[in-house]
């Protein structure tokens, strides 16, 4: 390797797996010339140990250790807790049948003793390459989804990345899934995001909302009925469980079905057959189900207002949607985001909004979540004459609300001020979207001050 390709060498975690002592420092050592970071063990057990709790981009292991095929126990143990990284094998076994044995344990490749180190340098630095590629295009992913959204979720904190690794998670199987949260929080989003990523998606997807519904409309609704059935029923109907056959069915405000029909759904769940209003005949249906409430279905239960069979059938995985005030980073994306949006529909140009104002959203409580919030921004867009957005264009039920609300001081009593301190930078933090010079202002404290307290707490 040329002294100028030394200077591109992307430098990576390293693991030499070899119970040849000397033979694992030469790999190592060859290796660290190019700047990569080695550790090197001497058994599938110690290799074992580091691949559980350590982090590496790529892991090279001999076949043959303590026993003949050690090697592919180390394949199996990267790929379990380090599904990112890249592996190699190495053997002096150069047959056909080693080789579609590594290749199938997950190596990447793998390289014949005695080694050419060149051949084996190079070998290497491809796996690294590889590894830097997918986490580039992964970390792109992540951006490109914060900016635009994951099938049209917004936001890119802690809390909403988990909902979306979630719904990656859950959507190519048939479990049920529970979507919890308060009203305007994006349920529906999720629901169509399950279905969109999963192998159902070039089939159905039908939503029903089971709020206000008689229970006999809700039955008819759901289940359909024949001919006769009732006065006015000319024809059969299907309901919405057969209609939705093959794809997935979406209910939404599932708290607030009746207790009777609530049997009969569950049976319907766990048969796969529906039965329609007027008929014994029952009807078999293939449906991803997947269900949302924003009520407390544990507090219904204790209540007797929900069904603890059913509870446990449609939960098979649950996605909590948090509110907007528990994810205040993620306010300054979404308010642009709607901003584009609305400023689209009316063919203007994307306004601007001032540090005031922005602050102003991000510290308002929002007890109606991303829908309240649309509206507002939708409202702001209408009315501003402008390009930019000023605090005193916020409508005055946002702009004027008493602040004391949402800060909660009553709960202060009893915590510690250093506590507290951290507590108010990290937050203060959140509302200026990491700006330090603006934070240390809103504050009242120098920005070297505002430096030295990230440290001394561990704030990034």
């Amino acid at each position: 390797m040329s002294q100028r390709d030394l200077h591109n060498v992307v430098h990576a975690q390293i693991l030499v797996v070899d119970d040849e002592a000397e033979h694992a420092d030469t790999m190592a050592e060859a290796l660290r010339r190019l700047g990569h970071v080695c550790t090197i063990v001497t058994s599938a057990a110690a290799a074992e140990e580091e691949l559980t709790y350590g982090n590496f981009d790529v892991i090279i292991t001999d076949l043959s250790m303590e026993t003949e095929d050690a090697g592919l126990r180390v394949l199996s143990l990267a790929r379990e807790h380090q599904p990112d990284a890249e592996s190699l094998m190495v053997t002096a076994h150069g047959d056909v049948a080693t080789a579609k044995a590594a290749l199938q344990g997950g190596a990447y490749d793998f390289i014949e003793k005695p080694l050419d180190l060149d051949v084996f340098r190079n070998l290497v630095q491809r796996a690294v390459e590889t590894v830097r590629l997918r986490d580039s295009n992964t970390r792109l992913q992540s951006q490109v989804e914060a900016a635009w959204g994951f099938e049209g979720i917004i936001g890119d904190s802690p809390a909403i990345r988990k909902v979306i690794a979630t719904i990656r998670q859950v959507s190519p199987s048939n479990i049920p899934v529970l979507i919890t949260g308060e009203s305007g929080t994006g349920k529906e989003l999720v629901a169509e995001a399950i279905h969109n990523q999963s192998k159902r998606s070039g089939k159905r997807y039908v939503t029903f909302n089971c709020a206000g519904q008689s229970e006999s409309l809700l039955e008819d609704q759901l289940f359909g009925h024949s001919r006769g059935a009732f006065t006015g029923a000319e024809r059969d109907r299907e309901g919405v469980f057969e209609y939705a056959d093959k794809g997935t069915l979406f209910l939404d405000e599932i708290g607030d079905m009746p207790l009777t029909m609530q049997s009969k759904l569950l049976r319907v769940l766990e048969s796969g057959e529906v039965i329609r209003l007027g008929t014994n005949a029952a009807q078999h249906v293939d449906v991803r189900f997947v269900s949302a409430t924003n009520r407390d279905l544990k507090s219904l239960i204790d209540e007797d207002g929900f069904r603890e069979d059913l509870y446990f059938r449609i939960n098979g995985a649950e996605i909590h949607l948090p509110p907007l005030r528990e994810r205040r980073e993620d306010i300054p994306v979404l308010v642009n985001h709607a901003a584009g949006r609305f400023a689209a529909e009316l063919d203007r140009d994307v306004p601007t909004f001032s540090e005031p104002a922005m602050l102003r959203l991000v510290s308002y409580n929002w007890p109606g979540n991303v829908r309240q919030l649309f509206n507002v921004v939708q409202r702001m867009i209408v009315m501003i004459e402008g390009s930019k957005i000023d605090v005193g264009d916020v409508p005055d039920d946002i702009r004027l609300h008493d602040d004391d609300e949402h800060l909660h001081l009553g709960s202060l009593a009893g915590i510690g001020l250093e506590r507290l301190e951290k507590e108010a930078i990290r937050q203060t933090l959140v509302m200026t979207g990491a700006n330090r010079e603006q934070a240390a202002e809103i504050l009242g404290i120098g920005e070297r001050t505002l430096y030295r307290k990230l440290k001394e707490y561990g704030l990034k």
